[in-house]
């Protein structure tokens, strides 16, 4: 086994029984990821007032939810498309709460300048989803692009733990803004000499 393996191994033994337990006590996936973004919600209000270590370990607990509701589903057999849907949902909320604990905090501190960063940061986060969801009511995939959301939960983890979130929000921006870029040209590649039906082009997947 590889060094990454024997990590990875050790990492899940404990989450496993987490999963195993929740099976065992038949609590609804849809639940987990509810109480997910609950904790997230806690996260913000620690990012709000400045304590990032705290948000940091917060933030490392609720994604454990984040990770398990899935495997849960799984194993009890409930995976369902509303379960999908919800999960994503959840998750934009997830998001967008932790910005929004972020403009509080440089707000109070009459940070305008980061203020202003942080709400870039949070419209092209929410675009990063939004270019997707739409590209795809007209082609196949369009999964292009460096920053999804799992690399912005590890970004905000990073920042938390080592105080710099104010340098985290300027590579959350700037790399939101390259794949919203990158998945527009995807798309307009992927479209260009086909004709996209017009209800196509009129409905909205959000």
């Amino acid at each position: 086994m590889t060094l990454t393996g024997a990590i990875g191994a050790v990492c899940m033994f404990p989450l496993r029984l987490i999963i195993s337990t929740c099976v065992a006590l038949r609590i609804h996936p849809n639940v987990l990821t509810f109480v997910g973004v609950l904790i997230n919600v806690y996260a913000a209000y620690e990012l709000a007032r400045g304590r990032f270590v705290a948000a940091g370990v917060i933030m490392v607990v609720g994604n454990i939810f984040d990770f398990i509701d899935g495997k849960v589903a799984q194993e009890s057999n409930t995976i369902s498309k509303f379960g999908g849907f919800w999960d994503s949902v959840i998750d934009r909320f997830s998001d967008l709460a932790l910005f929004v604990g972020l403009i509080y905090l440089y707000s109070s501190l009459g940070r305008t300048d980061y203020v202003m960063v942080a709400a870039i940061a949070l419209t092209f986060s929410i675009m990063t989803s939004y270019t997707r969801a739409r590209a795809e009511s007209l082609i196949a995939k369009c999964k292009v692009g460096f920053m999804e959301r799992p690399e912005r939960i590890v970004l905000f983890m990073i920042g938390a733990f080592t105080n710099r979130m104010a340098g985290i929000l300027w590579v959350i921006l700037v790399l939101s803004v390259l794949t919203v870029a990158d998945r527009v040209f995807y798309t307009w590649r992927e479209l260009s000499g086909h004709t996209a039906q017009p209800s196509s082009g009129r409905s909205n997947p959000l």
